[in-house]
């Protein structure tokens, strides 16, 4: 008999999500375990694993489509199993645009009519048109109105994604805020750095008003057999600049990139600091199986509070004297912070753009003073080796965060330290993180 290939209840309150894309094409074997599809919620994205090994056949949902809790998608059939007619199946429950089977007939003479199924091309981004897109963002194109040729995209080879929608709409609203930022979104993918090495990459994601510099000293400190790979957050570093319109546009962005950046490699063990912990985080909850461990430093997502008045001071600095004091906040005392120190930062930070492309993304992630987005939920389901390192001394998030955190994860709380460890204390930070590393590679 077929095996049922359902749409999974993700989130405690989750009725329905919507199908991202398909990662196996119609009649294509799967193993079990392997990635069959992405989901999205309102919450979260999420890659959901093949329940059995076999051929995908009887596609009913394609990506964009929103989807009831529980119901059946396709079916896998195992080899060399017969391949009839879909098997009937009772009607989903009925919600605003959600695909749903075709009832069976009532008539007990006639055949009983079944469901069709949608049968997945490959690429299924790219029409005779020859415009690349996502299904996502050709449904949201379509229902904004819009025509796909006007939206610049972002994504691998120019696709063009469902954010890259959302940010051209947000760029085009009659708003006064973004008309008077000051700067125009950028094309093109995010900034990915290597350095080469032996063993599992080690994928770097830093946080918010840094970039990918921000790590030298702990490069320094991790020695330099281990191979390196940093992603650049956008409006960041030599990242292009983007609209971010909410935390989950801005983990799609990632998920792309670290998809295109990781190709080659089977895992990496994933670091992520203050904003880029979260989004290491999210990465963690939505790609498990390339994720080896992970190591969150100071990780925003885990509680309301966070000094939002710094990070506005930061992004609105225009000159070292008038960002130094809020530089200072970032460590456990403030002569941490030179004046030569100030001058450099300024000195990367002097491009008006950047500054208000970076106040438009706090105004989002931040908004009145508290993080908009919660990823409680997300470490709690987590299932790999995992550690948060926290400052004790941090004035921008507080270390009680994560001491109110529920899952299987260690804690490291550093004293002498404040939001910065991986600057104050680099050597400690890679000692605590290579140990993980070597007790995930260690011959079982």
């Amino acid at each position: 008999m077929p095996v049922e290939v359902i749409l999974p209840k993700v989130d405690m309150d989750m009725s329905h999500g919507t199908l991202a894309t398909w990662h196996v094409a119609e009649g294509d074997l799967v193993k079990q375990g392997a990635a069959l599809f992405d989901i999205e919620t309102d919450k979260a994205a999420m890659e959901v694993e093949a329940p059995a090994s076999g051929h995908l056949h009887h596609i009913l949902a394609k990506p964009g489509d929103k989807v009831p809790v529980g119901a059946v998608i396709a079916w896998l059939y195992a080899e060399g199993e017969a391949v009839g007619a879909p098997p009937g199946l009772p009607a989903p429950p009925s919600l605003p645009g959600v695909a749903e089977p075709v009832a069976a007939q009532p008539d007990a003479v006639k055949p009983a009519a079944v469901a069709q199924p949608v049968v997945a091309s490959r690429p299924e981004d790219m029409p005779a048109t020859g415009l690349r897109a996502t299904p996502a963002a050709r449904k949201s194109a379509r229902e904004a109105g819009i025509a796909l040729a006007q939206v610049p995209g972002t994504g691998p080879l120019g696709r063009i994604l469902r954010a890259d929608v959302a940010g051209f709409l947000h760029s085009q609203s009659a708003e006064p805020a973004p008309r008077a930022s000051g700067w125009t979104p950028e094309p093109g993918p995010l900034h990915v750095s290597r350095r080469g090495g032996a063993g599992i990459p080690l994928l770097l994601i830093h946080g918010f008003t840094a970039d990918s510099q921000s790590w030298a000293p702990l490069e320094k400190a991790l020695g330099p057999r281990r191979p390196l790979i940093r992603m650049d957050l956008p409006g960041h570093g030599k990242s292009p600049k983007r609209r971010i319109g909410s935390f989950a546009e801005l983990a799609r962005m990632m998920v792309e990139a670290f998809d295109e950046a990781t190709r080659d490699v089977a895992q990496v063990h994933v670091i992520g600091h203050s904003l880029g912990g979260a989004l290491a985080l999210a990465l963690a909850d939505i790609r498990a199986r390339r994720v080896a461990s992970l190591s969150l430093l100071a990780p925003a997502g885990l509680g309301p509070e966070i000094d939002a008045t710094a990070l506005q001071g930061i992004t609105r600095a225009t000159r070292p004297e008038s960002l130094a004091p809020w530089l200072r906040r970032l460590t456990a005392t403030p002569d941490a912070i030179s004046d030569d120190y100030a001058r450099a930062a300024m000195a990367a930070r002097r491009d008006p753009a950047l500054r208000a492309a970076q106040g438009d993304m706090a105004q989002a992630l931040f908004a009145d003073g508290v993080q908009t987005f919660d990823l409680r939920a997300a470490l709690a389901r987590l299932d790999l080796p995992a550690q948060i390192l926290w400052g004790r001394q941090d004035h921008i998030l507080p270390q009680r965060h994560a001491l109110a955190a529920d899952g299987e994860f260690a804690i490291h709380l550093l004293a002498g330290a404040g939001h910065v460890p991986q600057i104050e204390c680099p050597d400690r930070v890679a000692r605590i993180i290579m140990r993980q590393v070597s007790a995930v590679e260690a011959p079982a």
